[in-house]
């Protein structure tokens, strides 16, 4: 079966070349494993990176924006796909309709946003798919010590941490999603 895995991630050309790096690669393997790959639509930062890997390797890639971000240098206008939306919250219902998978790349504000909103989903059981962090040269350190954090002064449960996977690799990454048979994750008002 033909997945479609949606990418958060950053936006920003300023980051370190191992973030890029992973990107690609994660896009390749993505446009490999015979899916396609659904975004914010960006071309600038590890957006445009990876959806450029992806179809360097002839994938397909669908890119959904929102109109304010529609415009030449700012959108990934080479998208097999590209949506234009009215608002980030249209386009990430979109992106969330149609993904059988999430992975976060390094990113800020707004891929921290995305991400969190698709494991609080998963929480509340609107979802049972995965959810992975590509944890590129331990990025997500210390949000994941924040998550024990929580766990510890019993925001969170502690089963709670089947809600996501952290990949070291991109190819951990795509092999989570190929071989993810659900999470038994307990309900959140129990």
């Amino acid at each position: 079966m033909s997945k479609s895995v949606c990418v958060f991630s950053a936006s920003s050309e300023a980051v370190d070349l191992a973030y890029f790096d992973a990107a690609t690669q994660l896009g390749r393997r993505i446009a490999e494993a015979g899916w396609s790959m659904i975004f914010g639509g960006g071309m600038t930062g590890l957006m445009g990176a990876t959806a450029r890997a992806v179809h360097a390797q002839g994938g397909r890639v669908v890119g959904v924006i929102p109109d304010g971000l529609n415009r030449p240098g700012v959108a990934y206008e080479a998208a097999d796909e590209l949506i234009v939306t009215e608002t980030l919250r249209e386009r990430k219902a979109i992106m969330d309709a149609r993904s059988d998978a999430f992975i976060a790349l390094p990113g800020g504000f707004g891929t921290l946003e995305e991400i969190i909103e698709t494991m609080a989903l998963k929480q509340l059981r609107y979802h049972d798919r995965p959810v992975i962090f590509l944890n590129t040269a331990g990025f997500y350190d210390p949000l994941l010590d924040f998550f024990d954090h929580q766990v510890k002064r019993h925001f969170v449960k502690p089963e709670h941490r089947q809600l996501y996977y952290v990949a070291d690799t991109p190819e951990d990454a795509v092999d989570h999603v190929r071989h993810y048979a659900g999470a038994e994750v307990p309900e959140k008002f129990v």
